[in-house]
C-alpha cells in the first residue's frame, strides 16, 4: 500500500464513528525509521473561505485497522501545533 492509497481512506473512530477526515502524511522517528504518527489537514469551512479547522495528529498505534474503504482508529486526535493560514 501506497501513501496515496492510504490517502484516499476516510479515518473513522471507533468510538462514535465519527469520521475525521483522511489521512495527508505520515510522520517518522528519525532514530529508527518507524511510523510515528499520521496527520490529518484540517477540513475547510466554506470551501476554505472562511479558514480551515486545526490539523490533527493520530498515533501510529491508534490505528486499529486498515480496511478496504476506511482506516479505523482508537484515540482522541490531537490538534497539532501548526495552523493552517487562510
Amino acid at each position: 500500500m501506497t501513501l496515496h492509497d492510504l490517502a484516499e481512506k476516510d479515518v473513522i473512530r471507533i468510538q462514535n464513528g465519527e469520521n475525521l477526515g483522511r489521512i495527508d502524511d505520515i510522520l517518522f522517528d528519525e532514530g529508527n525509521g518507524r511510523i510515528q504518527s499520521v496527520l490529518l489537514r484540517g477540513r475547510g469551512r466554506m470551501l476554505g473561505l472562511l479558514g480551515y479547522d486545526d490539523d490533527l495528529l493520530l498515533p501510529w498505534e491508534s490505528i486499529r485497522r486498515i480496511g478496504a474503504d476506511v482506516v479505523i482508529v482508537d484515540a482522541d486526535p490531537l490538534p497539532t501545533p501548526r495552523k493552517r493560514r487562510v
